[in-house]
């Protein structure tokens, strides 16, 4: 398997002498796009219905979880990244630490994997997930994982979703979920009276 890991890595990554332009658009993918995940959240709570403040919140939950067990994973097996054996060529700067699984693509599809549970946000979901492949090309491509890594991070992803999706998690999400409310309603007092968001 773990052959076929590299073989499958070599045939994404970068050559030795890369296209400046697919570079570019690699590192946009690989560094940049993950911050539409906290956008995304950020903006069902502020601008979203009641139901849609409480699905961000179960969705922020369940990105925590997942990259818990990425974690989890990291510290009971140490999975080289290609550039730490020297394999293909390395383009972003990136800590040695364990590849398996990618922590970016963690992060964007179980928000995206959270969001396809709800009949509303389903399509918000859908585009993050994909969304992911590019960045999962990206990451490849520019060196740091294995394409392996990334069907860990679509597991991860996957599972963490379920289990923020049943009635258990909501149950434990409800306190958290009181806690923002008053929060909210006491930071951002000036914004809600000026309609700039969501009471």
């Amino acid at each position: 398997m773990e052959s076929l890991n590299h073989t499958l890595f070599l045939w994404i990554n970068a050559p030795a002498d890369p296209a400046a332009t697919t570079v570019w658009l690699a590192m946009a993918f690989a560094e940049y796009a993950i911050w539409l995940v906290p956008l995304t959240l950020v903006a069902g709570w502020l601008w979203g219905e009641p139901t849609t403040r409480r699905q961000a919140l179960q969705t922020g939950l369940a990105a925590a979880l997942a990259l818990l067990i990425n974690v989890g994973f990291g510290l009971a097996w140490y999975h080289p990244r290609p550039f730490a054996i020297d394999l293909g060529t390395n383009l972003l700067p990136h800590a040695p630490d364990s590849s398996f699984p990618s922590d970016h693509l963690t992060a964007l599809w179980s928000v995206a994997f959270s969001l396809m549970w709800n009949a509303r946000l389903r399509r918000v979901g859908v585009l993050l997930a994909l969304l992911g492949v590019p960045m999962a090309w990206a990451r490849i491509y520019l060196g740091v994982h294995y394409p392996f890594d990334m069907l860990g991070a679509a597991a991860v992803s996957a599972l963490s979703a379920w289990l923020c999706s049943g009635r258990v998690a909501h149950t434990l999400s409800e306190p958290l979920h009181r806690l923002g409310l008053a929060v909210h309603g006491v930071v951002l007092a000036p914004c809600v009276r000026r309609g700039w968001v969501r009471k």
